[in-house]
């Protein structure tokens, strides 16, 4: 965990924005963990606020616990896949149904929700899981794309070939997910690993930011200002603001300075040796 600290460096802002009168977005990140969470909730007044807290507290809490018992490089036994997709998906069905039960125990959070996208990073590697359409974005030199796709209405009608992504941006309809945390007492996030390379920038979003902000411009202020994160979450916050501020918007940016392959014991060493 100390040579995550020295290889990663995260930053998050949230904010209001200027029409809503509180804030439902959540953030939480560990530059020693490689882990950082991002939920903007849904529902009734200040039921949203609530969703999304328990969703990145929860998360948190729970990945970081269970890194301390199972590096999340280890491989599964039966999927091999990385132990990040089980932490990530295990963590995310418990705050689900923990956010689905206070719905349902409490009627002034009754129908509240929560869309989510986590990123956990480990041996030169991240694995993103996310629901609904809050957004992991990566700068890569000056290539800047999304690297997950929104759960959403506006995004079927663009697979299926009714809307093209120009149409979709000028759409009324950008704010109906067709999947969100809490919502019902079993959820499927969606996971994914990502290749991470030394001065990668990768950025988690509230669609507050995307909806505000053409991604040719939140591209252009992270390649400009890639050496100064805290300046770049504030311009991010301030262009969503000027372009009229509709939604809540969140950010966190993480920009990975070193390398930071796992250590593996001489056995693992000697397999993989072998294995080449």
């Amino acid at each position: 965990m100390t040579q995550l600290a020295h290889a990663l460096e995260m930053v998050g802002l949230t904010d209001p924005g200027m029409v809503r009168g509180h804030n439902e977005d959540s953030i939480v990140f560990h530059p020693e963990c490689g882990l950082a969470v991002l939920a903007d909730g849904m529902g009734g007044y200040n039921a949203g606020e609530v969703a999304s807290g328990i969703a990145t507290t929860l998360i948190s809490e729970g990945v970081r616990a269970s890194i301390e018992v199972v590096a999340p490089h280890q491989p599964e036994p039966m999927s091999g896949k990385p132990a990040a997709h089980r932490i990530l998906r295990s963590e995310i069905e418990k705050a689900n149904l923990a956010i689905f039960q206070t719905a349902q125990s409490q009627p002034q959070c009754a129908g509240m929700g929560t869309t989510l996208v986590a990123a956990l990073l480990y041996d030169n590697r991240l694995t993103v899981a996310h629901v609904g359409d809050s957004r992991l974005y990566r700068l890569r030199g000056d290539q800047f794309m999304a690297l997950t796709k929104d759960h959403s209405l506006l995004q079927e009608q663009i697979d299926s070939g009714l809307l093209t992504p120009e149409q979709a941006r000028l759409s009324q309809n950008k704010n109906l997910v067709t999947r969100a945390v809490g919502i019902d007492p079993q959820l499927d996030p969606e996971l994914n690993d990502v290749e991470v390379r030394p001065g990668d920038l990768f950025l988690l979003c509230s669609d507050g930011l995307n909806d505000m902000v053409p991604e040719e411009d939140i591209g252009l202020v992270l390649t400009t200002l890639t050496s100064n994160l805290p300046l770049a979450a504030q311009q991010l916050i301030q262009m969503a603001n000027d372009n009229g501020g509709r939604d809540n918007v969140s950010v966190i940016l993480i920009r990975v300075k070193h390398d930071f392959s796992a250590e593996r014991g001489l056995w693992a060493r000697l397999f993989g040796w072998f294995g080449r």
